[in-house]
């Protein structure tokens, strides 16, 4: 029997000194990437696989394995050596996929370390395919009310925290568009701009050069409060929906269980470190993301506390397992 994720026993840093960089890494590290080429996850993986590089005088080669909601990658990872040499760059479907599927090829309690969360989403901004007409929430609304089933919204894949954010919607507004997934941020993107579906809810990081251009139309941000890429986009609270914002997602490292906690503890310290750099926190926080760096621990409780969540809108929402 699988161990209960209630029960997560993963082991802790420990307070012995750090693998130095003349110990590791002596050979390539592979981060395996959840999701295609070209999206936020890419995006982020390749900026901080750049800084561990700096950091440590090895090299990090990324692996985009996109598809299937990331378990593709997360298992690859799983079922790795727990030597330092591979990690996985996961998003918040790290998570939705374990409330979301009874089985799966890995159990997240049993097989990995959590390493650390490099960026908290702040929200997303809410897009529109400019053929559709609309450019507020409420047009969105009206029109989504008089022609029911007739809009499409995009996300990731199937039971990615942008597929919950896309029926939170639906459900606070009262509407039905029907769900899309796609193999990735990018292609979810692409398919927007390219008039596939009609709306998607994305990272500002990724989606402002297409809101530049015009290719998409910004309707909303989903945080508390506007994100500084966009300043003139409104929240949702502003946009006639007093309360509701969509926030947590969020992008994270994680190795294969007992992984020595010398090398966790020399990734973890390398990934606060390059955080703090200027140029990184800028762009995390432009982007709609605050720069985390938290602890195994401390990323590891939020983990649980985000699975009841997810399970409760999961259930709510009706979605099944494909």
């Amino acid at each position: 029997m699988r161990p209960a994720l209630v029960a997560l026993t993963l082991p802790l840093l420990c307070a012995a000194a750090p693998l130095q960089a003349q110990d590791y890494p002596s050979r390539p590290i592979r981060l395996v990437v959840t999701s295609a080429a070209a999206g936020t996850s890419d995006t982020l993986a390749r900026t901080m696989a750049g800084q561990l590089e700096k950091r440590t005088g090895g090299t990090v080669v990324v692996d985009n394995r996109g598809g299937a909601g990331g378990i593709i990658a997360t298992d690859i990872v799983a079922k790795a050596a727990p030597d330092g040499y591979t990690l996985l760059h996961a998003t918040a479907g790290f998570v939705t996929n374990a409330a979301l599927y009874p089985k799966l090829p890995y159990d997240i309690a049993r097989d990995f370390y959590p390493v650390t969360d490099l960026a908290i989403s702040t929200g997303y901004l809410l897009l529109a395919n400019p053929s559709i007409g609309v450019g507020t929430v409420s047009e969105l609304v009206k029109l989504a009310r008089a022609k029911p089933d007739a809009l499409n919204f995009a996300s990731p894949g199937h039971g990615h925290v942008l597929h919950l954010a896309g029926e939170l919607l639906n459900m606070r507004a009262g509407i039905k568009m029907t769900h899309v997934p796609y193999k990735g941020v990018a292609p979810a993107l692409n398919a927007l701009a390219s008039g596939e579906v009609q709306i998607v809810m994305v990272p500002a990081l990724i989606s402002m050069p297409y809101v530049r251009s015009g290719k998409v139309r910004a309707l909303a941000f989903t945080g508390a409060k506007r994100v500084p890429a966009a300043p003139e986009v409104p929240t949702l609270i502003e946009s006639g929906m007093p309360g509701f914002t969509i926030t947590g997602g969020w992008q994270a490292w994680f190795a294969p269980a007992k992984t020595p906690d010398a090398i966790v503890n020399l990734i973890h310290s390398s990934v606060q470190d390059a955080l703090k750099t200027p140029e990184i926190h800028k762009s995390l926080v432009s982007g709609g993301y605050d720069p985390a760096g938290n602890p195994p621990a401390v990323f590891r409780r939020n983990l649980l506390a985000e699975l009841q969540n997810y399970r409760e809108v999961i259930k709510r929402a009706g979605i099944k397992p494909n």
